[in-house]
């Protein structure tokens, strides 16, 4: 196992990776036919359309606004809490390429926002409070919204490549993925 760094985030290739999330989610799922955006894994889990809607709704009430009320000087202000739910039922409707584009055009105008802050090394120790854990810093929360969109992104795959492993016969023994399916 590797050393976990303990270097200061790089905000440069943190950007540079929520930008990059909209491209990879649509390169990713752009074209499924319609029935595959509800697939998902179970009782409790979700399909790549409630992910979308999941990440439409953390550009619009998660990851700017709280990292604005930090810098606003309200971090003592608890965040407020985030219904993970309430994408489903603000873009539930939409059809996937209203989706994806949504996504891009909103995360273009999340990071226009970031970039007006010119985030540095003391920006990054700024806290808020989240209204669980307690005191946050702006890195941590940076480096979680970058965690975030990976997490969903791989979600995504793993739904499909569940979903076409189902087909894959004698193959399924070569990916750990499917096994106990």
């Amino acid at each position: 196992m590797t050393a976990v760094s303990t270097a200061p985030l790089n905000v440069s290739d943190a950007r540079g990776r929520l930008e990059q999330a909209p491209a990879i989610a649509s390169a990713l799922c752009g074209g499924w036919p319609d029935a595959l955006w509800d697939v998902d894994e179970g009782r409790g889990t979700w399909s790549a359309r409630a992910v979308l809607c999941h990440l439409l709704h953390g550009e619009d009430e998660d990851w700017i606004p709280r990292m604005r009320q930090i810098l606003d000087g309200r971090g003592r202000e608890p965040f407020p809490v985030f219904d993970r739910e309430k994408g489903m039922r603000t873009y539930g409707q939409e059809p996937p390429a209203r989706l994806l584009d949504l996504f891009a055009r909103k995360r273009a105008a999340s990071l226009e926002a970031f970039d007006r802050w010119h985030v540095g090394e003391r920006t990054l120790l700024e806290t808020g409070t989240h209204p669980e854990f307690g005191a946050v810093t702006f890195e941590q929360l940076l480096a979680t919204w970058v965690t975030h969109d990976f997490a969903h992104i791989v979600q995504i795959a793993r739904v499909a490549a569940r979903h076409y492993g189902r087909h894959a016969g004698p193959w399924r023994a070569y990916f750990s993925l499917l096994r106990g399916q």
